[in-house]
């Protein structure tokens, strides 16, 4: 079937039946980004990928399984020997909200890390999807400092998923040729609404970040009905065609993951 909605954010290893959910996604044409969060699990999500067209899947190190103990330096380790070989990373990056305070600098070192790895290792049509919560001004940092976002051949792609930095940071990211993946929960805050209205359409993608919980019941065609929702509400913020939206976040997918 010929795609018609990307998803450039979801965990497929924490639905209940990621398998079905895949084969569902294959027939109804859903193309999905499947973000890790434990690089241990990335094995089984790439032979996963790799009998399916439609996904891409990501090696990541979510920061909330380093900020409660669930991930050590033996995970920062595989992710960084790891990704410095894949296109595909996700979902990395900090999260320094009040809960996981103490956990900053652990954090930090596993990103600095990465971002070194993957700029000794540089391979053209990288993604990367970033999680930053209250740290998106310290993410662009160690992007910067690690050289991610200077334009040449082999730059990684940046996605900032479900953005929620302050309106200055937005302005930075976008000025560094970020792209921003916006879910329907981003969208029901006042702050989400209006940053989905001043991200450029060349720089917007959707997403799901489904599931909500671990182990949930999902299927592709909630996913589907999810970013359907999505481009409406994003349609009416910019004052355009719902079907506008899917049509150009379908070409912004298009250009980031060199699809065919």
């Amino acid at each position: 079937m010929e795609p018609r909605l990307f998803d450039a954010h979801c965990h497929l290893d924490l639905m209940a039946h990621p398998d079905a959910v895949a084969d569902e996604a294959t027939a109804l044409g859903l193309i999905l980004f499947d973000c890790g969060v434990d690089p241990h699990d990335f094995a089984r999500a790439k032979k996963r990928a790799c009998g399916r067209s439609n996904i891409f899947a990501g090696i990541g190190l979510h920061p909330w399984w380093l900020a409660d103990g669930r991930c050590g330096n033996a995970e920062i380790n595989l992710l960084c020997e790891v990704a410095a070989q894949e296109r595909y990373i996700g979902e990395v990056g900090l999260d320094f909200s009040a809960r996981f305070a103490g956990s900053e600098p652990l954090q930090a070192q596993a990103f600095d890390r990465l971002c070194d790895a993957l700029a000794q290792h540089p391979l053209a049509g990288r993604v990367i999807s970033i999680h930053a919560v209250r740290s998106a001004g310290t993410v662009l940092n160690v992007l910067e400092s690690h050289g991610p976002l200077i334009p040449n051949s082999d730059s990684p792609v940046i996605i900032f998923h479900w953005f929620s930095g302050t309106s200055d940071e937005l302005a930075r990211a976008r000025n560094a040729g970020c792209y921003f993946s916006v879910n329907e929960r981003m969208l029901a805050s006042k702050r989400g609404r209006e940053y989905a209205r001043q991200i450029p359409l060349d720089r917007l993608l959707l997403e799901t970040d489904a599931p909500a919980e671990p182990n949930t019941e999902t299927s592709a065609q909630s996913l589907i009905k999810s970013l359907a929702r999505t481009s409406m509400r994003i349609a009416s913020l910019k004052n355009c065609d719902a079907k506008r939206i899917e049509s150009v976040v379908l070409a912004n997918a298009h250009s980031v993951f060199d699809l065919r």
